[in-house]
């Protein structure tokens, strides 16, 4: 079942850019957050979307709130395309699904595509916003339209 507005964030733990570790709680509970799920490192919307985020990262940041991305690419992948698009924020790899599948991320194009879904999280870890759309820009412009109100 997807996590919808009004949910709490489940803790997970899976490896961020560099390889370590992630674990949820050391961000979640404890500061605002913009959670996305986006379907392929370094495809055309996914791009235009992480840079969006990227060019953007300092008003977030200044509104108190972290950004995470997530989607299925190995370490190796999103340290690449963190690289190449001077990504910086967390890149989280989940090449099991299982935050996918925990978040009830929907797949896309009769299952053939990974959802693209973005949640904006509070201070306390609960899901203020869910935003579900293909086009990668929309979820950026989205969230600065709605935290910045």
């Amino acid at each position: 079942m997807a996590l919808k507005v009004g949910d709490v964030i489940p803790k997970f733990t899976v490896k961020d850019t560099a390889g370590n570790l992630f674990e949820s709680q050391s961000i979640i509970g404890k500061k605002a957050a913009i959670i996305y799920f986006y379907p392929k490192d370094d495809t055309s919307q996914c791009t235009a979307q992480a840079c969006g985020f990227r060019d953007n990262y300092d008003v977030f940041l200044n509104l108190g709130v972290e950004v995470i991305g997530i989607s299925s690419d190995d370490v190796h992948s999103h340290q690449e395309f963190a690289k190449k698009y001077n990504l910086p924020f967390i890149l989280l790899s989940d090449s099991d699904k299982v935050i996918r599948n925990l978040f009830g991320v929907p797949s896309k194009l009769f299952g053939l595509l990974p959802g693209r879904v973005t949640y904006f999280v509070d201070k306390q870890g609960m899901i203020q916003i869910v935003f579900d759309s293909l086009l990668g820009m929309k979820h950026v412009s989205k969230m600065i339209e709605k935290l910045t109100k």
